[in-house]
């Protein structure tokens, strides 16, 4: 007797449509529950907000604070002008031609300075950093000179070169020098020695090597020192400029202070913080053109 054989059943999650040609439909996505609700990053919530307000939030809570103790009178005017005061004084000094003349002649003296000096630290530290000899003829003179106070020479300067404007772009030349040639410096002695033995590798002559591995890594370095290099520049002009100038903004706080004049000096601090903060903006563009190859981080 012949015993018929159900067949075997097929596995959990087949299907003999496979063998009758038909190919089964591919699961459908799952939904998600109604009272889920989609995970979003902290840093895009954050990112409603926009940047420039809250990098202006603090600078008008302070202004704000600053208005409102002065008119309660807390802040007396003979100690600090109200904004609205300073705001009346900076348009009045615009409106007469002194504070652009005095912006111009300050400007100039920076511009030059800061050439001289960056040619100076800049060709000191390619000279110290690329070449063991310069090292040893170079480095010790700069770092002796760079522990000397360079305000502190303001007095033998006007010896040497008299009250014109050679003293002033002297003392601005010799504060950019030094922190620039320690930066340019610092990024040449810093560059890796494997993408030098890879350079070499790959048959690089010494120019070469400079140009196309030393240099490009110094870079970053030469830039920072740069951006500080601004900064000093400033500094070296409010003192430049109070000792025997007869034009400039330092020469506006000087005759601010004779007349007791907080408004004037505070429109004058407010105009070197302005130029400054341009200048580093210019260096910081620069920065992001020039190293577009070097990932960085930039926040969270």
């Amino acid at each position: 007797m012949t015993v018929s054989r159900a067949p075997p059943p097929s596995p959990s999650g087949s299907d003999i449509s496979g063998i009758s040609g038909h190919t089964p439909s591919p699961p459908s996505p799952s939904l998600p529950s109604p009272g889920l609700q989609p995970v979003v990053p902290a840093s895009t919530r954050r990112a409603r907000v926009p940047r420039w307000l809250r990098r202006t939030t603090g600078p008008l809570l302070l202004l704000a604070l600053w208005q409102l103790l002065s008119g309660t009178g807390a802040l007396p005017a003979d100690v600090l002008a109200s904004p609205g005061r300073i705001a009346q004084v900076g348009w009045d000094l615009i409106g007469d031609g002194s504070l652009p003349s005095a912006m111009g002649t300050s400007l100039r003296r920076v511009a030059l300075g800061l050439l001289l000096g960056t040619v100076t630290g800049t060709g000191l530290a390619l000279l110290s950093g690329l070449f063991r000899i310069g090292e040893d003829l170079v480095d010790a003179p700069v770092q002796m000179l760079r522990t000397v106070p360079f305000v502190g020479l303001i007095p033998l300067f006007i010896i040497w070169f008299g009250i014109g404007e050679t003293p002033k772009i002297a003392i601005i030349t010799l504060g950019v020098t030094f922190p620039l040639y320690l930066n340019v410096y610092a990024g040449i002695r810093g560059v890796d020695s494997q993408l030098i033995e890879a350079g070499e590798s790959l048959g690089l002559s010494r120019w070469g090597l400079v140009r196309h591995v030393v240099l490009p890594g110094a870079l970053p370095g030469a830039l920072t020192g740069l951006r500080y290099s601004l900064g000093v520049s400033w500094l070296a002009l409010v003192f430049a400029e109070q000792v025997n100038a007869d034009s400039g903004i330092g020469f506006l706080m000087v005759q601010a202070r004779d007349f007791l004049r907080t408004d004037v000096i505070v429109v004058c601090l407010i105009v070197y913080a302005f130029l400054g903060l341009l200048a580093d903006f210019i260096v910081r563009s620069l920065e992001r053109l020039l190293l577009q190859w070097r990932p960085t981080f930039t926040g969270r």
